[in-house]
């Protein structure tokens, strides 16, 4: 009986470690065990979230962030570079200031995490890795943004929070008291901060207050549309590790609401209404996908929901959540632009659409399609994951600001 109960034992104990870690993945992902592991305990906190709202005892991203306030690191200054926490307008950002002394005004970029609107901090291992990385080699300030974060703040406070600090940081007077150059400065964000950076960008170009012009953004796989959520980026990704298209759907839904009916109606991708149909041809991927990313796929005309959802939360309609949905004139003179995507993402083809479009307006683009590797990895860049193709990621972006910026 002992053994048999060994057996059992141990049948039951591969059997939960196969369900939470092993993950088919293509041959061609990178450094596969390490991101089965990242995802296995992605999936178990959620569980756990899920587990507490269940229970009535913390909103589901609410407990996702309180597990993810464990990996916080106090603001550090080290010998090139003071490092510390302030507001601009009323807004918490964390400042990395070079310290050495330079005749010419130095380069600056307002950095913009990511976490889906609802999760996420500046001070979080990997980001603080990131700008403080940025920093250091560019020899550049660098803002990142803390913006106020779903459920408890919905669009647009987090547009309006990162678009506060960038318009702060641009006037003449602020570039002045941090020596750096009204010409040379960058937006820049991963994810749903490549979202809020693109979002900033369009609306520095109409803000007739903002002298200084931007340089560059720089977006990191960045979400950028609302209304095709079955896009081929979506069908094919649907389980992929880190961002699967359910954990997507709640970001984008929670970003206007936590109405249940929104969120239902995105899954099904059935919640843009027949009013906004002319919205369609800006992320029409069958027209702006290369041939390889298609896959395939044949493009569906859209089914179109109810108009009482867009009326109650129009956010998802608006271009400042959603960038790509703004007209092709509206994109010229756009700073020049750095894309990152991810083959392995539900957001590729957000990226890819956002690059085509933007050169046929005119904008300079470097698009790098990273075919190896998934969506986030660039938030795994700090021990214990310390994934090498997030370094090398890493690398390729502040080499094309060293270049561009």
């Amino acid at each position: 009986v002992d053994m048999g109960a060994k057996l059992l034992c141990l049948f039951l104990a591969s059997a939960l470690l196969a369900y939470y870690v092993y993950i088919p993945l293509p041959e061609d992902f990178a450094e596969p065990w390490k991101v089965m592991i990242i995802s296995a305990s992605m999936k178990s906190f959620g569980h756990l979230a899920w587990a507490m709202e269940q229970l009535g005892l913390m909103d589901y991203m609410e407990a996702l962030n309180m597990f993810a306030s464990f990996d916080r690191v106090a603001p550090t200054s080290e010998k090139k570079i003071t490092v510390m926490d302030t507001a601009f307008n009323n807004i918490a950002v964390r400042l990395y200031l070079p310290k050495k002394k330079s005749k010419e005004l130095r380069r600056a970029v307002v950095y913009i995490h990511g976490g889906g609107w609802c999760l996420g901090d500046v001070a979080m291992t990997s980001y603080d890795l990131l700008t403080r990385q940025t920093s250091n080699r560019l020899n550049a300030v660098v803002v990142s943004v803390n913006y106020r974060l779903a459920p408890k703040h919905r669009f647009p406070t987090q547009f309006e929070d990162v678009y506060s600090v960038t318009k702060f940081f641009l006037q003449s007077s602020t570039l002045s008291q941090y020596r750096v150059d009204p010409n040379r400065v960058c937006v820049a964000g991963d994810s749903a901060g490549g979202n809020l950076a693109a979002a900033v960008a369009q609306q520095l170009l109409k803000d007739s207050e903002v002298k200084n012009k931007l340089k560059a953004q720089a977006l990191i796989y960045p979400a950028l549309q609302t209304l095709h959520l079955n896009s081929p980026a979506y069908q094919d990704n649907t389980n992929k590790p880190v961002l699967p298209r359910w954990f997507m759907v709640r970001f984008w839904s929670e970003y206007f609401t936590s109405d249940l009916s929104l969120r239902e109606a995105m899954a099904s991708n059935r919640h843009v209404p027949v009013e906004a149909s002319h919205l369609f041809q800006f992320v029409n991927w069958s027209t702006l996908l290369p041939e390889e990313l298609k896959k395939g796929h044949v493009y569906t005309a859209p089914t179109y929901g109810s108009s009482k959802l867009a009326k109650k939360y129009p956010g998802f309609l608006d271009p400042r959540a959603a960038p790509l949905l703004v007209s092709d004139e509206q994109l010229q003179g756009l700073p020049l632009t750095y894309i990152l995507t991810c083959e392995h993402d539900v957001l590729r083809d957000d990226g890819v659409m956002y690059a085509v479009r933007l050169r046929a307006a005119g904008v300079p683009v470097t698009h790098l399609h990273a075919k190896d590797t998934f969506h986030g990895v660039m938030s795994f860049i700090s021990p214990p994951a310390n994934l090498a193709v997030g370094h090398r990621l890493l690398n390729r972006y502040i080499e094309w600001l060293d270049e561009n910026l």
